[in-house]
């Protein structure tokens, strides 16, 4: 399950997303095309699996996992 925060939910339009496991890149490319919206916040999100900050987009997702995706915060 892929859970949106502030600026990637409005742009998506909703808080969270269900996609079929994969890589991440396949992961949230599949929100993009659920979610048009998303696709122009995603470069400047940061990305958490399991908790875990995600820096490679080829790495696994798997069923069941945990994604969030923070847009940056104004204030820290």
């Amino acid at each position: 399950m892929v859970h949106l925060f502030a600026a990637a939910r409005a742009a998506a339009g909703r808080e969270l997303v269900s996609v079929a496991p994969g890589t991440l890149a396949e992961v949230l490319d599949a929100v993009a095309l659920g979610c048009p919206g998303f696709a122009g916040v995603r470069p400047r999100c940061s990305v958490l699996v399991e908790g875990v900050a995600a820096h490679d987009e080829a790495m696994p997702v798997p069923a069941g996992a945990r994604v969030d995706v923070l847009p940056p915060f104004a204030g820290g």
